[in-house]
């Protein structure tokens, strides 16, 4: 992809960090763009087809950070904390009603979001279990797949209003609980160990 596509890309995505995706229309778009309806047209076709490339473009961006933290030379714990602050500080930053507009509104981008995160996703966190298995931080019996489409659909979970209205409850506060309900599932002596070392100035776990 050419750079100024990209970087046309995201700046779009910023502007749907900041409101949303269904309540912008082109015209406001091209507006926040600074630019005019009609060549944002000629970029895309239409908002369907501009909400897929910025995702699509996201996500290529997002796959490149999550290669970055699994090619280090960290132990699956550290990895698997390196993520969590990676995605902790990304989600943060979204519009509460990107998820719902997404699912809702805009079936494409949708798709292209879901199999990402239970093909890629899941295959990241499936390699962190193997890792932490074989350096002896996690438990040896774990069904790898298993677990880790479970805590994809976990995190998905995260992200629905009427579990987890957001007047109600932080984001932050929510992602903490699952990650504790995770590591403890998973973790094997030498892990809970490892994590109270880790974490002893702290009350995290």
């Amino acid at each position: 992809m050419e750079e100024k596509n990209i970087q046309l890309l995201q700046s779009i995505y910023k502007l749907f960090m900041r409101n949303g995706i269904k309540s912008m229309t082109m015209d406001d778009i091209s507006r926040g763009l600074g630019m005019s309806k009609k060549t944002l047209y000629k970029h895309f076709k239409d908002k369907n087809c501009l909400v897929a490339e910025c995702l699509e473009n996201y996500l290529h961006e997002d796959e490149a950070q999550m290669e970055a933290i699994h090619q280090s030379k960290h132990n699956a714990i550290d990895e698997l904390f390196e993520i969590i602050k990676y995605n902790s500080e990304k989600i943060q930053a979204f519009h509460p009603s990107i998820h719902y507009d997404l699912e809702k509104y805009y079936p494409e981008a949708w798709k292209l979001f879901n199999d990402y995160k239970f093909n890629y996703l899941a295959s990241c966190v499936e390699e962190n279990l193997k890792k932490g298995i074989a350096e002896g931080l996690y438990r040896q019996n774990l069904n790898t797949k298993i677990i880790a489409k479970m805590h994809i659909a976990r995190i998905d979970m995260i992200f629905d209003a009427e579990i987890f209205p957001v007047s109600e409850f932080q984001f932050v506060d929510v992602l903490m609980e699952l990650i504790r309900y995770h590591i403890r599932g998973i973790a094997s002596e030498k892990g809970l160990n490892y994590l109270s070392e880790k974490f002893k100035n702290s009350n995290i776990f």
